[in-house]
C-alpha cells in the first residue's frame, strides 16, 4: 500500500510516496526550503509544491513541529505564531483537494521507528528524540504512543533543553562533536531520571552521523540507538497516520 507523507521541518519540507508494507520511500524524496517567516500560508504552499511534484492523488499525512490535537496546531515554538490554534488539516485539505492527516513530527517519526526501525519489537518504555532545529520527542510504553510530549522544552541549565542540545545549538555555537555530545548526555540523563526508558532512539538528520557523537555519551543506563529510518522517519510515520486515520498516531505499533 502506498500513501504520501510530508515532513515539515525548521529548515526543510520534504515528502514522498511511502510503501507501507516495508516502511520505505517509493521514490526519492522531494525537498524545498522552509520559508521564513514560516507562516501557515507560506508553508502550505510548500507542502503543495512537494505533493504536486509527484502528481499525487490520494491521502496525505503531514507532520508539524509542535503540538497537534484533532488536526489543529496548538503550539508554534519554531514556526510563525500564526499556526497557533490553526485548523491545519482543514487548510491543507482545502488547498490540496485531498484527504489530509496532520500530527506532531516527532510522534510520526516515533511511530515509524517502532514499526519498522530501532524500536521494533520493544514493549517497554521507548523515547525517540528528534535532534534538529529543536528537540522533538515521542514516548511509547507497551508499544503505544503518548502523543505531544514535547520534552525538548524541559529545562536544562536554566534554558529550554532544545536551546542547548539541539543540532541547531551545535551549529549556532560552533560546538565540536565531543562538546555537543556532553550537552546531549546531560539532557538524556535528565530525561532518563524522569521516565526510566529502556531505549532512547536518536533521530533527525544528525542520526546519519551517530558514530561522531554516540561514543562520547556515557553514564546512560538505557540503550541508545540512532534512528534506522534516519531523516525519513517523519515521512513514513506521516503516511502511516494518513493510512490509518481511524486508529490515528496512538495506534499500537509494536
Amino acid at each position: 500500500m502506498n500513501v504520501f507523507g510530508v515532513d515539515i521541518g525548521g529548515s526543510g519540507i520534504k515528502g514522498a510516496p511511502v510503501d507501507l508494507d516495508r516502511g520505505l520511500l517509493r521514490e526519492e524524496r522531494h525537498k524545498v526550503l522552509t520559508p521564513h517567516p514560516a507562516t501557515p500560508e507560506a508553508v502550505a504552499g510548500c507542502v503543495k509544491e512537494v505533493v504536486d511534484h509527484f502528481g499525487w492523488s490520494g491521502p496525505v499525512g503531514v507532520t508539524f513541529p509542535g503540538v497537534v490535537t484533532g488536526g489543529t496546531t496548538r503550539t508554534a515554538a519554531n514556526v510563525d505564531k500564526g499556526w497557533l490554534d490553526r485548523d491545519a488539516e482543514g487548510m491543507l485539505a482545502d488547498l490540496l483537494g485531498l484527504p489530509v492527516t496532520v500530527l506532531n513530527d516527532a510522534d510520526a517519526a516515533g511511530v515509524a521507528e517502532m514499526a519498522f526501525g530501532a524500536g521494533r519489537g520493544r514493549t517497554g518504555t521507548v523515547i525517540l528524540l528528534t535532534l534538529g532545529t529543536g528537540i522533538g520527542s515521542a514516548v511509547f510504553t507497551g508499544g503505544r504512543l503518548v502523543p505531544n510530549t514535547e520534552l525538548g522544552h524541559l529545562e536544562l541549565d536554566g534554558h529550554e533543553a532544545e536551546k542547548r542540545a539541539s543540532t541547531k545549538a551545535k551549529e549556532d555555537e560552533d560546538l565540536g562533536w565531543h562538546h555537543w555530545a556532553r550537552r546531549l548526555e546531560k539532557y538524556l540523563a535528565h530525561v532518563e531520571m524522569l521516565f526510566s526508558p529502556e531505549l532512547f532512539i536518536l533521530g533527525g538528520g544528525v542520526s546519519r552521523k551517530a558514530e561522531k557523537f554516540l561514543p562520547h555519551i556515557e553514564g546512560i543506563r538505557a540503550a541508545i540507538e540512532p534512528a534506522q529510518l534516519q531523516n525519513n522517519a517523519g515521512i513514513v510515520g506521516a503516511a502511516m497516520a494518513a493510512a490509518d486515520r481511524d486508529a490515528g498516531p496512538a495506534a499500537k505499533v509494536a
